[in-house]
């Protein structure tokens, strides 16, 4: 990669405006705080009253809550990991360790600190200015093969990076680590902001436990990315042949209808000799966006933060319902053991009582056999029933609070553009508009319309087009200037559009109010790569 761009990275995380989310670090501090407020008056009394820490999760610490954007890296020994954490900290981290075979034996969270220090597992579980207390229920088996690595580096000031044990492939996943590895993924992607499965181009793969891990992503998936890490290792016609087979293995055991934001990168402390150059443009964009990608992780945070609680929420929601379910089926006297393994043994169809007799989504439930698992340690006669002012206080956190704390964000004042920040400046209107460079993806302002679009709730991560419709209305377009934008936004014409779809409609949008004629096709440029 060009020094170019990795300079291009230190310097901006730098950069005042990069580590502020809106108009500045107090009004971040204000959604925080009501999120916290949120979780503790209206969630956490649910969780502790339905023992949701025994099922789930235990109750988030405002470390958690506060805690900067963690990005959790996920691979197979030798994918470059560690080498990828140092390049972006341009230096090594305290206790690293880099090899071609499995080298880092233990989760490492590399976090900012004046001074360079390491601090142990154990230390680090019970340290409450640290988002690590919920990682005691592993017990020392995995404490032991964890810790926390500070380092005074500009790219933590915004950002956790999580480094992982090197995933085993062959004879070497038979090796017991001690701890539920997958349990371990699962606890950490549940808080993570952003996920990278990281490839090599010459060892493409997938090993049972690095399916399992895979399969632990499950309902994160909006936050997973792919990184084909060394691609400057192999010819072009190679790389493209690579690329294909890590898709094609992917496929397999990723079940998620929408193809995986891949980046095309090569991260090296010191560039190999052998390695190929035919590809280097595109190399060097490709690790350009992700490294943008990373830089903008704290401008999201808060969003990000609300959408995770509401997660959490409505999962708490569902497990009190539940819980409170079974405690009602069970007989007040006589032949409760036989009840009792009655109801565990048909579990689901008991779920799907409850999903209709409160309306709730099918995807809102656990896992059926995973939640029997942790269910049968319990004596059901002994389960709480439902508290109808708790339910109204969680139902009211959705319903109100939460879209009031999300209405706020767009009122927020985004760092606005050099052009717009003269309401008087004729110079865009009297030049040619748009400029090339607005027909790219890049220059679609998604931190603009990410809120507008949260605000509408999206399910699976979209929203129909009749929810969207009053929004595109407002743009005062003509009907058939809103179809056009429609039929160029909406890429696979099912009716419903993700965030970059509805954001590529508002830029659309944008171009016709200055001027522009919309397009017959949408330029490849401006539609995001993991559409192409």
């Amino acid at each position: 990669m060009s020094k170019k761009i990795k300079k291009n990275f230190s310097i901006k995380t730098r950069q005042p405006t990069d580590a502020q989310i809106f108009a500045g670090d107090d009004e971040y501090t204000r959604v925080i705080d009501g999120i916290k407020k949120i979780y503790k008056q209206k969630i956490k009394p649910v969780e502790v009253t339905y023992n949701f820490e025994g099922f789930h999760s235990a109750p988030l610490t405002d470390s958690d809550i506060e805690a900067k954007p963690i990005v959790l890296l996920i691979g197979q020994y030798s994918t470059g990991k560690t080498t990828f954490i140092r390049y972006l900290l341009d230096k090594p981290y305290p206790g690293e360790h880099i090899g071609v075979e499995p080298t880092t034996d233990r989760f490492v969270a590399v976090m900012h600190n004046s001074e360079e220090r390491v601090i142990p597992g154990n230390a680090a579980a019970v340290n409450q200015e640290l988002p690590f207390q919920g990682l005691n229920r592993f017990g020392q088996a995995f404490l032991s093969r964890f810790q926390v690595s500070q380092s005074n580096s500009a790219a933590l000031e915004n950002m956790t990076i999580i480094d992982t044990p090197g995933i085993l492939a062959g004879d070497k996943q038979l090796i017991e680590r001690g701890y539920d590895f997958t349990q371990i993924i699962e606890w950490f992607a549940e808080r993570a902001d952003l996920i990278l499965l990281m490839f090599d181009s010459h060892k493409l793969d997938i090993s049972n436990e690095f399916k399992m891990a895979i399969h632990s992503l499950k309902g994160q998936e909006e936050k997973v990315r792919v990184v084909l890490n060394k691609s400057d290792m192999v010819s072009q016609q190679q790389l493209m042949r690579v690329y294909g087979a890590m898709m094609w293995s992917l496929g397999k055991v990723v079940q998620t209808p929408e193809v995986m934001r891949v980046y095309l990168s090569s991260f090296w402390t010191e560039k190999p000799p052998n390695s190929f150059e035919d590809c280097r443009e595109l190399i060097d964009a490709e690790s350009k966006d992700l490294l943008k990608d990373l830089k903008e992780l704290r401008r999201n945070a808060a969003i990000r933060k609300i959408n995770e609680i509401v997660k959490r929420a409505r999962l708490a929601r569902v497990h009190a319902l539940i819980i409170s379910h079974l405690k009602k089926e069970m007989p007040s006297m006589f032949g409760k053991k036989k009840k009792q393994e009655a109801l565990l043994k048909n579990l689901g169809a008991e779920f799907t009582k409850i999903q209709h007799k409160y309306h709730l989504a099918q995807s809102d439930f656990p896992n059926p056999e995973r939640f029997r698992q942790n269910l049968a340690l319990y004596d059901l006669d002994k389960l709480k029933s439902l508290k109808e002012d708790l339910m109204d206080r969680i139902e009211e956190a959705l319903s109100n609070d939460f879209p009031r704390l999300m209405s706020q964000l767009p009122n927020m004042n985004p760092e606005l553009e050099h052009t717009e920040r003269n309401p008087f400046q004729t110079d865009i209107m009297d030049s040619e508009f748009p400029p090339p460079s607005y027909w790219h993806f890049d220059s679609v302002e998604k931190h603009r319309y990410a809120p507008q679009f949260q605000q509408l709730r999206p399910r699976d991560g979209k929203v129909s087009g009749a929810d969207i419709k009053p929004i595109l209305m407002e743009s005062g377009l003509r009907t058939d200037q809103l179809a056009q934008v429609w039929r160029l936004a909406d890429f696979d014409n099912d009716g419903y559009m993700d965030l970059d779809e509805f954001c590529i409609a508002m830029h659309l949008i944008k171009a016709v109010h200055s001027g522009a004629e919309l397009p017959e096709k949408l330029p490849l440029s401006l539609m995001p790569n993991k559409k192409i």
